[in-house]
């Protein structure tokens, strides 16, 4: 099967869980940071090193640097260092500002709404945590504590719109749960457990995320064959089941993006390597299965499992990952987000693209290229939504997500 997935699989089965060093350079070859971090989280040198160092090129050409953060695997060969911080200049260039220590296997980065903390899962621990970090410096990121995801294999996690609930995918075990949030950002003690049951296959969450009107908590399981619909108790922080929508046997969905017009999602599905389309109604909170198109190319061979999609903030495109083929497809949205018609592929200029995300501009599409070690880019005209040949960036051993901060 993959190669990849099954050294994952094997690492947390080693772990007994059932159900580093490389340096990230910057993009115009000139020498690289430290890439480990002192005491504290802060970044080798702390604030007055790299980050300082950024600012100040950034107050002599009047380009303000933006933070971005890149989470990466422990168990890849090299290994990864688990959470690195970089910086963006006005022309996409990537400059490491350091590493935070003691975040290992960040897989998955999401932000409260007011940007001032950082959530992470932590999936390759024994138990399975999330963390929580402050961003009251950007570039030097600062823990604030963890806690268990009452199973293993956290793999995604996001922030519910009204700032007080982390929603927390656990892969190995199939299921997902919710922990309050404070003030301050830490994470509470978890307040509910949604566990799933696969009918022909052991279950394994892999995405959960609050639906456009934030009413609703989706997940997506890709042992289940489900998309998952909750409502979320905002006093108790319990979860209710609304909808199971079984997908295609053996499909395996992964991950589903929403369609800004609110009505339509894109469930991307890992073993069958296609897009369906769903149509949703957030006043009943129920999904209907629309029309599946492939993620590939037509001549495409061999084995792939795609890993992301996205939609572009217009609703125009839609964009997703093929690991295998190792590029991204580019999708036109037709019948006002009821269909999908692919327009192109592009390579991502390295192997295994995990994650991707569009930068704040979406003039843009990064890639975390895993089994490279690789973050690349890819220019996007905004008007035809297509890509152009891959840049890469900076090499950065098993990354596995990017985020930018804003």
């Amino acid at each position: 099967m993959r190669d990849s997935d099954t050294t994952r699989r094997r690492f947390l089965a080693a772990l007994g869980i059932t159900g580093t060093t490389a340096v990230l350079a910057a993009a115009t070859g000139a020498g690289a940071a430290a890439a480990t971090t002192a005491g504290g989280g802060h970044p080798a040198g702390g604030p007055g090193g790299a980050a300082s160092a950024a600012a100040a090129s950034a107050g002599a050409t009047g380009r303000q640097p933006q933070p971005v953060y890149l989470g990466s695997f422990g168990w890849t060969d090299p290994p990864g260092r688990g959470l690195d911080v970089a910086s963006r200049d006005i022309d996409g260039r990537i400059t490491l500002v350091g590493t935070v220590a003691d975040v290992p296997d960040a897989s998955s980065l999401a932000f409260s709404a007011d940007r001032r903390f950082l959530y992470t899962v932590n999936e390759l621990v024994p138990t399975g945590r999330v963390t929580a970090l402050s961003l009251a410096d950007p570039f030097s990121p600062t823990i604030i504590n963890s806690r268990s995801t009452l199973g293993a294999g956290p793999t995604h996690l996001s922030v519910h719109p009204s700032g007080r609930f982390l929603l927390t995918a656990n892969y190995t075990a199939g299921s997902v749960v919710v922990h309050p949030l404070a003030e301050d950002g830490s994470i509470g003690e978890a307040t509910d457990l949604a566990q799933h049951v696969g009918a022909e296959r052991d279950p394994h969450a892999h995405q959960v995320l609050v639906d456009p009107s934030g009413e609703h908590v989706i997940a997506v399981d890709l042992g289940a064959d489900s998309v998952y619909v909750y409502s979320l108790d905002l006093q108790a922080g319990t979860f209710a089941e609304e909808q199971q929508l079984i997908l295609t046997s053996g499909s395996g969905p992964r991950h589903l993006a929403f369609h800004p017009d609110g009505g339509h999602a894109y469930v991307l599905a890992e073993l069958a390597s296609t897009i369906t389309v769903l149509h949703w109604d957030a006043t009943t909170g129920r999904f209907t299965e629309g029309p599946t198109i492939s993620s590939r190319a037509a001549d495409a061979t061999g084995e792939n499992f795609p890993a992301e999609i996205a939609v572009s903030a217009d609703g125009r495109f839609v964009y997703a990952s093929n690991r295998g083929d190792d590029d991204i497809a580019v999708f036109a949205v037709a019948e006002n987000g009821a269909s999908l018609r692919l327009l192109d592929t592009v390579a991502t200029g390295g192997a295994w693209p995990r994650h991707f995300a569009l930068d704040p501009g979406e003039d843009g599409l990064f890639v975390a290229n895993q089994n490279s070690g690789t973050l690349t880019r890819l220019p996007r005209d905004a008007v035809t939504g297509l890509l152009s040949p891959a840049e890469t960036l900076a090499e950065v051993p098993g990354v596995c997500v990017v985020a930018f901060l804003g």
